[in-house]
């Protein structure tokens, strides 16, 4: 779990945003997908860390911005400290992206004196910086390896960083922003989160240790039958994310019992939009074509949509489209 805290010279505090790791603790932050705000945690649990990372902040005497790690206990509330760094890091450009509260921004600001009340809300343009996003989407960050380019190089991953990029989608819920993130990470070479278990490889296993393709292993163990009980025993991975999964899972086995374009209900096209579907991932699922699907959709009059987003979950008007 980690925290952005910001604070000033007068000591006013706020935790800007918080974000969940998808993988357990063992996985580098930049090598995990990352959710915001957080999904899994209780309000008991979100209070209790965000009491936290303000009383350290303020404990370590840090003016302008701060990153705090958290290794929580599922099972309880008990927590420990991976680390704090004092300073703009990885996570806090992905925080600023998702929040719109320009962190990089503020925290100069800071340094240079200024307090959070003095300092203009970007996103209002007439409140004040002195305030905590409120997130009314999910975010989802799914990192980008280039692993296959190399001869015999481990794919396991750990403690140490050693993915080359990252995408972040938005989207209403899980489902549709780890889709569209998926589109976007694979470059096009994926239509969506779709199973895959490579040639040879145990599935067992590759559930068991985080590798780059753990994701598309825990997708096709969710269609070849395994239970999100099963799938958590082995992957550890949190049941309510393996539950969404298993979602996005059980809509493609019904889209393609289908079986044709003919059969294809209105509600159940609405659903899988909803979910993240794309044209192209529907057309294969029901045997026909990425235009034939979009000829359907336009007549049953479900379109994209863009909407603002202001990240105050409209308590104030927003003057910016972030």
């Amino acid at each position: 779990i980690e925290y952005e805290v910001v604070r000033d010279s007068r000591d006013n505090c706020i935790t800007v945003c918080n974000m969940e790791n998808f993988d357990p603790l063992g996985v580098h932050t930049g090598d995990s997908i990352v959710v915001a705000p957080s999904q899994t945690l209780s309000n008991s649990e979100y209070f209790k860390l965000r009491a936290v990372s303000i009383k350290v902040i303020r404990s370590l005497g840090i003016v302008g911005e701060c990153n705090i790690q958290y290794a929580l206990n599922p099972h309880s509330e008990e927590y420990c400290i991976v680390e704090v760094n004092a300073r703009l890091s990885r996570s806090s450009a992905l925080a600023s992206k998702a929040t719109g509260y320009p962190l990089a921004y503020v925290a100069t600001k800071l340094c240079l004196g200024r307090d959070l009340v003095s300092i203009r809300n970007s996103v209002t343009k007439t409140t004040t910086a002195c305030f905590e996003p409120s997130l009314d989407y999910c975010i989802v960050k799914v990192p980008r390896w280039d692993l296959a380019k190399f001869n015999k190089v481990s794919t396991k991953l750990g403690s140490s960083m050693s993915s080359v990029g990252e995408v972040m989608a938005i989207g209403k819920t899980f489902e549709e922003a780890i889709q569209k993130a998926m589109r976007m990470v694979s470059g096009g070479a994926l239509d969506g989160l779709e199973g895959n278990l490579p040639r040879g490889e145990d599935l067992d296993d590759m559930l068991s240790v985080p590798t780059d393709k753990r994701l598309q292993a825990v997708q096709y163990a969710l269609q070849s039958g395994y239970t999100v009980d099963r799938i958590h025993e082995l992957s550890k991975i949190d049941r309510w994310f393996l539950s969404r999964l298993k979602i996005v899972s059980d809509l493609k086995s019904k889209c393609e019992q289908v079986g044709s374009l003919v059969n294809l209900k209105t509600p159940l096209l609405k659903t899988m939009k909803r979910a993240g579907f794309s044209d192209r991932q529907i057309a294969r699922y029901t045997r026909s074509s990425e235009g034939d699907i979009r000829q359907f959709r336009l007549k049953a009059g479900i379109v994209p949509f863009a909407k603002q987003i202001d990240t105050l979950a409209a308590e104030y008007p927003a003057q910016t489209n972030y």
